[in-house]
């Protein structure tokens, strides 16, 4: 029996990365599968790439209309929401001196306000007993220089889980987190990096790491199919750390 049979599920930044192999995966796993990006091109390539019928969105998650809009339309196509993955994120990195204002809000308005309201506008879309997954990071529980804001809103996405759980037990809707340590994701060339300069920022995250390698998305998109399937029931609030022992040895 799949694990996802019949699910109708969400991904928000669905089209590339750690979200897309979850996406897929789902799919996989039998689930009626949406995804949410900011680019079109790439999300009719990943559509494609997923099958199974999926179906795919142009939005920003800063912008509480497109979020509206994205939910009402996987309602009138699939039905109501099983699982929801709100995984668009973006990573500015810069030293506190140099941070400016612009870098901060879009910091926290895609990987915070956008989160908080991609969950609450989910709510009248989403089935009791359904689960919510957010993805935070490992930065939230290690400092690392260059990266306040974006660990700062993976902290407070952390605290989310906790608090939202609260508020939805009722509803019986599970929110938890996986964070992930390092991913060797296309990430580190979106920047205009060359292969070299890519290759290089890689092999230095992975040195720092007592896995010694960057994980993968397949193995995320693992841990997001424990977190969406019956097989985390009795998981409510909490965070699965994958981070190849980063935040902890």
């Amino acid at each position: 029996m799949k694990k996802l049979q019949n699910k109708v599920t969400v991904v928000t930044g669905g089209n590339s990365g750690i979200g897309l192999a979850t996406a897929k995966l789902f799919a996989e796993e039998g689930a009626k599968v949406a995804i949410t990006g900011r680019n079109k091109t790439t999300i009719d390539e990943a559509v494609f790439e997923i099958g199974n019928a999926s179906i795919g969105f142009v939005s920003d998650v800063s912008d509480i209309n497109n979020i509206d809009r994205t939910y009402k339309t996987v309602n009138d196509t699939f039905g109501k929401i099983d699982v929801l993955v709100v995984n668009a994120g973006v990573f500015i990195a810069a030293p506190l001196a140099e941070y400016t204002e612009e870098m901060f809000d879009q910091t926290s308005d895609i990987n915070f306000k956008g989160v908080f309201f991609s969950i609450q506008k989910a709510l009248p879309y989403l089935n009791d007993g359904s689960s919510v997954i957010i993805t935070a990071s490992t930065v939230a529980h290690k400092g690392f220089a260059t990266t306040a804001a974006y660990s700062a809103s993976k902290a407070a996405v952390r605290s989310l889980a906790r608090t939202l759980s609260a508020e939805l037990l009722d509803r019986n809707i599970r929110v938890n987190v996986l964070s992930p340590g390092p991913i060797d994701t296309p990430i580190f060339s979106r920047s205009g990096a060359s292969e070299e300069e890519a290759n290089g920022t890689k092999n230095h995250f992975a040195s720092g790491i007592p896995a010694k390698r960057l994980g993968s998305s397949e193995e995320m998109a693992a841990g997001f199919l424990y977190l969406a399937s019956d097989d985390s029931k009795f998981m409510i609030g909490g965070e699965l750390l994958l981070d190849g022992g980063a935040a902890t040895l």
